[in-house]
């Protein structure tokens, strides 16, 4: 009984997802990282596409972003609210940005653990350090780049070089069912880059080629759904 009232009043965390393959390495990394916290998913798997035939975030993806975090916000069981949102789609910062200053709960971007570690390891660097950014939608590179220097100005760090590399046809092998393959290509693409001093893999579904990227790299290789799930448990416990 005490077990399962436990469990009955956890933390609720909802996972907003653009990708089909992105919320299984977001449940995994949240039950490795915060057993204790129930884990739901909302998918839009039309957003990604039709990001890239925009070219942009237009005013209609925002106003589905802020629906679908008011949706994710307003999820209860009649006993729970959601404690928090994490995102997993790497591409879309400024849409997310706009949710979490329309809710009152915490709310993240699926990067923003790893890049926390990524410039801590790259403090005190003279030239301010090298990140390098496996990814395999080439539309996050902008994006990404842009959220790591903003996250240095909040606390007043160099800009690190950010050396960007896409594994050019992993996610479409991954959508196709070839994971064996999507793995195979960002473990090439992880080669490609010169020495960093740390790898972070950018996306959430290219997680699952951490294996074979550390592999091939004898850097610290980041992998952003833990450090998410590390930095949300972090903020809910904080707001008590």
């Amino acid at each position: 009984m005490e077990e399962g009232k436990c469990m009955a009043d956890a933390p609720r965390i909802m996972l907003i997802s653009a990708l089909a393959q992105s919320p299984g390495p977001a449940i995994a990394a949240m039950q490795d990282e915060w057993p204790e916290a129930r884990a739901y998913n909302l998918i839009d798997d039309s957003l990604a596409s039709d990001f890239a035939a925009i070219g942009e975030i237009s005013p209609a993806i925002y106003d589905r972003f802020l629906t679908l975090g008011r949706y994710a916000a307003s999820a209860s069981d009649g006993r729970v609210a959601a404690s928090g949102i994490l995102f997993t789609c790497s591409a879309f910062r400024p849409a997310i940005e706009r949710v979490k200053a329309d809710l009152s709960i915490p709310v993240i971007t699926p990067n923003e653990g790893a890049f926390d570690e990524a410039l801590a390891l790259c403090r005190g660097k003279d030239d301010g350090g090298r990140i390098g950014l496996l990814l395999t939608f080439e539309g996050s590179v902008a994006p990404l780049t842009g959220e790591i220097r903003a996250m240095a100005d909040v606390i007043g760090q160099a800009h690190p070089t950010i050396v960007p590399a896409v594994a050019t046809g992993a996610l479409e092998a991954l959508q196709a069912g070839d994971a064996e393959r999507h793995d195979l290509l960002s473990a090439r693409a992880a080669e490609s880059l010169p020495p960093v001093d740390v790898v972070v893999i950018g996306q959430f579904s290219m997680a699952r080629a951490a294996p074979l990227v550390r592999e091939c790299r004898g850097e610290p290789v980041l992998t952003t759904p833990h450090m998410a799930a590390r930095k949300m448990r972090r903020l809910v416990e904080r707001a008590g």
